[in-house]
């Protein structure tokens, strides 16, 4: 195909939006590849999708063709190759890459050009999103009753096993001992298989003390350790306090009391994991929730001498969630590492979570910041901390600009959360969802029957009106029907269902929704951007996947009536120098993590020994040349032209920048402030500020 030999080139590659395909399309230039297949700042040309991505219409994607081979050349040598779908967290490689059973979705063209934004040719059909989508009419209130069914399956399973329960199987008995409608609702043989479990749980400990560090019998032990445990002796504190000071075996020929067992397991879970703490969000929070405040919870229950005070344990929590500076693993005295500095947030002051920045699916933690709202409360009946609680609505309302309106895979009124811009997203699109995702342990409506935040019962209302509850419940119930956290996730859903539908009707809607007015949502320290204008969408990530080293490049989605765009583009990008460089390797397959797993054939990255500059990292932060660090590859300003979009972000704290304005927005809306903007050279972007000219 045709390039320039001097300016930068890209390719793009028309697609099918209805089309749903799993396998996908790597593109080759001169014999190298182009991108990375799983998570790199440059992605495939198609990773598949799991529903369609715009039904009815076409869809863009466009990739950055690397400088280097196009250079002096008039014309290049390009070939697509299919693969089949790949299951990330595989650890071989029959495990990680699936072979591929039916053809790729089709190709209908290709282009070449030199500017980021892909116009498409007036002359080309396009598809039209519908004004006015029906509403979902398949699924209703016999979705719960299922719910229940299956809940209560499960609930007389585990009464009549003759097999000691798990920690996950007691933690799923004990919440149900009290909720009304299920049949572990104060029901004494609850009681009976958990302290029969827990006494086998020390047993199992005597012989292998490593458990209070990782419990195999847990997903992801090493961050639970055995703190359900201490949730479940706190939620059945009264029904077990008989039988606490009831005598058990040691494991070596003597006796102890339960009280003192129970006490010895959590008190060195809580510590193990006080010293083995995690950085990214979601692990912390686990980590911090279980491993340590829940430990320390069940010693508090039943021997309180031995517990941290709660004002002092609850500070591993406001870390967690980004409430006070992460302050990472302590020593054996309990003296922080802090290996990511002093001042470390593991949340945005907006309420975005930073993996390294903006998360879609992935990102999306509200469940687990719920959990350690609920775990806050003295007894579940009560409220919890107040500054959980508020935290909890801060970074709930954040995500909801990341919702937009589309339809679902029938064609039906829908919301969906914002994947292609998410830094550990590899599937679109993503979910229906309008406050929060269904996950494995976690509810649509969690989080609003948690706080009853005014705006998150709209939005609930929002999704019921559009009758897009009861027929995502269904489709996670089906797709995980012997999956046993989906099964004990699901126990609060009727509850908190009655709970939403008692509450007064609102008529606000997601920010997103096409009948709201112009809407822009900035996140400076993630990175990215939110726009509504018209019957247009446009989400940027300009800190982008940028792991080791600073790489000029954003991800953007822009969604409009006829087509939507995929594009991975070059931006302008202003930092503070370090004076080092980062070499791409020659990674084909993870765009991080050594390469992941090697593929079998010899290939060779297209983007191989690529000078990257590294921004200055804070003195106080430990780092390696080729480490994945939040501050490598971050810039203070950033510049970003799309089509008739140009955003300026300050990232810094205490720096203004001058966003040079081309002669294309000369005359222009600034979109942030809704003020006309006419023949300026520049204009002043303040600290942690973003600002979007629309030229029209």
């Amino acid at each position: 195909m045709k390039v320039d030999p001097v300016e930068q080139n890209y390719i793009t590659v028309r697609l099918w939006g209805s089309d749903v395909n799993k396998s996908r399309l790597l593109l080759y230039c001169e014999g190298m590849q182009v991108g990375y297949r799983h998570l790199g700042d440059i992605d495939l040309l198609d990773i598949g999708t799991d529903a369609p991505f715009a039904n009815g219409r076409f869809f863009y994607t466009t990739l950055p063709l690397p400088l280097n081979l196009t250079k002096g050349k008039q014309q290049v040598n390009l070939r697509i190759q299919s693969n089949g779908p790949i299951w990330a967290y595989g650890q071989t490689f029959d495990k990680y890459q699936y072979p591929i059973t039916e053809p790729t979705r089709g190709i209908y063209k290709l282009y070449t050009h030199t500017q980021g934004t892909f116009v498409p040719p007036a002359t080309e059909k396009q598809g039209v999103r519908p004004d006015n989508p029906p509403v979902q009419q398949q699924f209703g209130p016999e979705v719960l009753e299922e719910v229940k069914r299956r809940v209560n399956q499960e609930i007389v399973k585990l009464l009549d096993s003759q097999k000691p329960l798990s920690q996950v199987q007691m933690q799923f008995l004990a919440k149900a001992y009290r909720v009304k409608w299920s049949e572990g609702y104060q029901n004494p043989r609850v009681v009976q298989q958990v302290q029969r479990s827990l006494d086998a749980i020390f047993a199992a400990y005597r012989q292998n003390p490593r458990l209070a560090e990782a419990d195999p019998a847990t997903y992801n032990a090493d961050w639970f350790g055995l703190g359900i445990t201490g949730q479940v002796i706190h939620l059945l504190l009264e029904p077990l306090k008989p039988a606490l000071d009831k005598q058990i075996s040691d494991g070596a020929g003597g006796k102890l009391t339960r009280r003192a067992a129970y006490t010895e397991i959590l008190l060195v879970c809580r510590d193990w994991h006080r010293q083995h703490r995690r950085l990214y969000t979601n692990q912390s929070m686990i980590n911090d929730l279980y491993g340590i405040y829940y430990a320390n919870k069940g010693l508090a229950a039943i021997n309180p001498v031995k517990a941290m005070p709660e004002n002092e344990v609850k500070r591993y929590l406001y870390e967690s969630i980004g409430l006070q500076p992460w302050l990472g693993s302590e020593d054996e005295k309990g003296v922080p590492s802090k290996s990511a500095g002093e001042n470390y947030m593991q949340l945005t002051e907006k309420g975005l979570t930073k993996e390294l920045g903006y998360v879609g699916n992935y990102g999306e933690v509200l469940d687990w910041v719920a959990e350690i709202y609920d775990a806050t409360r003295p007894s579940p009946e009560q409220p919890g901390d107040t500054k959980v609680k508020e935290q909890l609505n801060k970074i709930a309302l954040a995500r909801t600009p990341f919702r937009y309106a589309t339809v679902d895979a029938a064609g039906n009124k829908a919301m969906r959360i914002e994947t292609i811009v998410g830094w550990r997203d590899t599937h679109y699109p993503g979910d229906v969802t309008y406050v929060q995702r269904s996950s494995w342990d976690g509810t649509p409506l969690q989080v609003v029957a948690a706080t009853l935040h005014p705006s998150l019962v709209a939005y609930a209302q929002q999704m019921f009106s559009e009758n897009q509850f009861f027929g995502p419940v269904k489709h996670h119930i089906d797709s995980y029907k012997n999956n046993f956290r989906v099964t004990a996730g699901l126990l609060p859903l009727p509850d908190e269902y009655d709970l939403i539908r008692a509450q007064p009707a609102s008529q606000e809607k997601l920010p997103m929704a096409w009948d709201q007015p112009n809407f822009i949502f900035s996140d400076e320290e993630n990175g990215v951007v939110a726009i509504k204008n018209g019957q247009e969408i446009l989400y940027a990530s300009l800190y982008w996947r940028a792991r080791h080293a600073v790489n000029f490049l954003s991800r953007v989605h822009y969604i409009t009536p006829m087509y939507d765009q995929i594009a991975t583009v070059f931006d302008e990008e202003i930092f503070e120098p370090s004076s080092h460089f980062f070499a791409r390797p020659d990674y084909t397959n993870f765009g991080f993590a050594r390469g992941g797993l090697p593929y079998p054939e010899n290939m060779h990255s297209a983007h191989t020994g690529e000078q990257l500059p590294i921004a200055r990292v804070p003195a106080d932060v430990p780092y390696k040349i080729g480490q994945e660090n939040v501050y490598a590859g971050k810039a203070s300003f950033y510049k970003l032209q799309f089509g008739q979009y140009l955003i300026g972000m300050n990232a810094s704290t205490d720096q203004t920048y001058e966003l040079e304005v081309p002669a294309g927005f000369k005359a222009s809306e600034n979109l942030v402030t809704k003020e006309q903007v006419q023949d300026v050279r520049t204009v002043p972007v303040a600290p942690r500020t973003t600002v979007v000219l629309y030229s029209n």
